[in-house]
């Protein structure tokens, strides 16, 4: 199985029925997802625990006063059996800029708002609203 799309379901299945935490097992590249999902406002906090090959991510999900998460819905769009791949003049707001896209470039993981800012295209990993 795909490791980043387990922790994308792993997040969004949390969020559905109002868990507090959630435990990924640890690697770079989830982190980094992590933090441009905090940045966001989908996640409260991201924080690594464990030692050495035990690490794991605590993530808190976001939920509004009625208790409703903020994230609706992941969808994640290159699979290990088909990547895309977008230039920056065809990446595009995600739900009428609502939601974002998370670009894996030469220049390390954005958002596709500061992808297309810094004119980088590259592989479209998920898009979250």
């Amino acid at each position: 199985m795909d490791p980043i799309s387990d922790m994308l379901i792993r997040i969004k299945n949390a969020s559905l029925v109002a868990k507090e935490i959630v435990l990924v097992p640890h690697s770079k590249i989830k982190q980094e997802i992590a933090n441009l999902m905090k940045e966001k406002g989908y996640l409260s906090s991201v924080e690594v625990r464990g030692r050495k090959s035990r690490k794991v991510l605590e993530l808190a999900p976001v939920y509004g006063a009625d208790g409703e998460a903020k994230l609706h819905d992941i969808k994640k769009i290159s699979k290990p059996s088909k990547r895309v791949y977008k230039k920056s003049a065809e990446l595009r707001p995600i739900k009428k800029g609502f939601g974002f896209s998370i670009v894996s470039t030469s220049k390390g993981l954005k958002t596709d708002e500061s992808a297309r800012r810094e004119k980088v295209g590259g592989e479209i990993l998920c898009e979250i609203w």
